[in-house]
């Protein structure tokens, strides 16, 4: 029998294993991007500390660079690995296919981030200790290495929204599948924003300086910063969005919550209105008040801009080719890759994949919501929660009162089909159709009380049939006896 290459669902019933990936990869993003920046920043004030004798703002750049290396080097190398695990748990083909597409690149990332964690390090201890020409040297090469992990970073997240070229559907190639337009223009936006945070998280340090006039200077330079930064990345956000597919501009439209644009907004407002403060207020600028307003404005920022590049890539998570539940949904000539799809329409979700339970491998109505709970967790869980709480909750899709052969109408019609453009295609037999149609009624009727009450009861009807049988063949083989 064919299998296809998929792995155990992972879920965590609670807030679903989209949002464990979310809040470990925004909180990275936070550390990576501000470090990244703040490596540029240093490798300024080095050199302006170099030329103009400034012995202040190599204080500042110790102090900022030691608050990097328990912020950003210490929490940020702790949530990396967390990335790793999380996402090959919930996305491992996804995961799968950014390896083999970009191992080298990947390696390669990982020498200048060595590069960098040494770096800081050096800015930080060696203040004082060798001449300022020295440090100025090693603050480039330190803001140089982040900006080439950031680069690196960025050309392999482009991927998993659209490959770089065309070609590489049919070509494949390293080079294909890394550069292209999306790349670069994701570059200048994530830099620009990576600017605004080292402004924000900046505001922390500059708020413990004790001379007035310094800490006048230092507000109104990470002010302007801040504001540019801010602005111009504003603007290549809407350069970005005509860089996207078509696709990932009708999810837009049809899966960002209503409120997505006025949070954006308010987010942006307020992010200028506290530059702006700073600015004319230095005074304002507290430990207490700066740190408080770093994670609001960062975390109110990050959030909503990562869960618009997650959406806008369904229903695919890779190279347009992974769907988001994993399943291989195209032919990538290039790369030797077959598409999954066919087998699933010929033998079905259940007995191709490779982790279904002997007892569901085909679908009846001794084990329908059994058998409907496992289709809904291999096809569905990774985008939708099958219980109340957790990322899109199934049952919030599905209208009131709605019966089984309605829902079996939708589910043939649609899902199977591919018909919903952000959706997965997602083949079934007809019997899997009514194992999965009459588990997502009876989980909207009466949540997952009455979903695991049901898959008790099968599984106890199953044990008595098969201890009936068993008394039967012993009856029969005593009878066979006495005769």
């Amino acid at each position: 029998m064919d299998l296809i290459s998929l792995y155990p669902t992972w879920y965590e019933s609670t807030v679903g294993s989209g949002w464990v990936v979310a809040f470990i990869a925004t909180f990275h993003v936070l550390a990576s991007h501000t470090s990244v920046g703040a490596a540029l920043l240093f490798a300024y004030l080095s050199h302006k500390a170099y030329r103009e004798d400034r012995e202040d703002l190599l204080d500042f750049i110790k102090k900022y660079g030691l608050f990097l290396l328990v912020f950003t080097y210490v929490a940020g190398s702790i949530t990396g690995p967390g990335i790793w695990y999380s996402t090959t748990v919930a996305s491992p083909n996804g995961i799968g296919a950014l390896i083999h597409s970009f191992v080298w690149k990947w390696a390669t990332e990982w020498v200048f981030f060595v590069i960098e964690v040494v770096g800081v390090y050096m800015i930080v201890y060696l203040v004082g200790k060798v001449d300022k020409r020295t440090h100025m040297k090693i603050s480039v090469i330190f803001g140089v290495a982040s900006l080439a992990t950031m680069l690196i970073i960025v050309g392999i997240l482009s991927f998993m929204m659209l490959p770089g070229k065309e070609a590489w559907f049919q070509h494949g190639g390293y080079l294909n599948g890394f550069y292209g337009e999306n790349t670069f223009i994701q570059l200048a936006m994530r830099m620009a924003f990576m600017f605004t945070m080292t402004a924000v998280v900046g505001g922390i340090v500059v708020a413990g300086i004790k001379d007035p006039a310094f800490k006048k200077e230092m507000a109104r330079k990470l002010g302007w910063l801040g504001i540019i930064s801010t602005l111009i990345g504003a603007a290549l956000f809407q350069l970005y969005l005509k860089a996207v597919p078509d696709q990932a501009l009708l999810v837009m439209e049809n899966r960002l919550p209503t409120y997505f644009e006025p949070s954006i907004i308010a987010v942006l407002s307020g992010t200028l209105a506290y530059f702006i403060l700073t600015m004319l207020r230095p005074q304002v600028l507290v430990q207490a008040f700066a740190g408080a307003m770093a994670v609001v404005i960062l975390v109110a920022g990050l959030w909503p801009e990562e869960t618009a590049r997650e959406s806008m890539r369904k229903p695919w998570v890779a190279g347009q080719y992974v769907y988001s539940n994993q399943v291989i949904g195209r032919d990538v000539p290039g790369m030797g890759i077959k598409s999954q799809i066919p087998l699933l329409e010929k033998e079905g979700i259940l007995k191709a994949h490779p982790f279904t339970p002997a007892s569901l491998r085909t679908a009846n109505e001794g084990n329908k919501i059994q058998a409907g709970k496992f289709i809904a967790m291999v096809y569905c869980s990774n985008c939708h929660s099958p219980s109340k709480t957790g990322i899109r909750p199934l049952s919030r899709y599905i209208p009131d009162n709605i019966t089984e052969a309605r829902m079996e109408k939708y589910v043939k019609g649609v899902l199977t089909t591919g018909n919903i453009a952000y959706m997965p295609k997602m083949p079934m037999l007809d019997s899997e159709v009514k194992a999965l149609s009459a588990f997502l009624v009876l989980n909207k009727e009466g949540g997952e009380k009455a979903v695991d009450a049901a898959i008790h009861q099968e599984i106890q009807a199953r044990q008595q049939a098969k201890l009936a049988d068993s008394a039967k063949n012993k009856i029969a083989a005593l009878t066979q006896e006495g005769k």
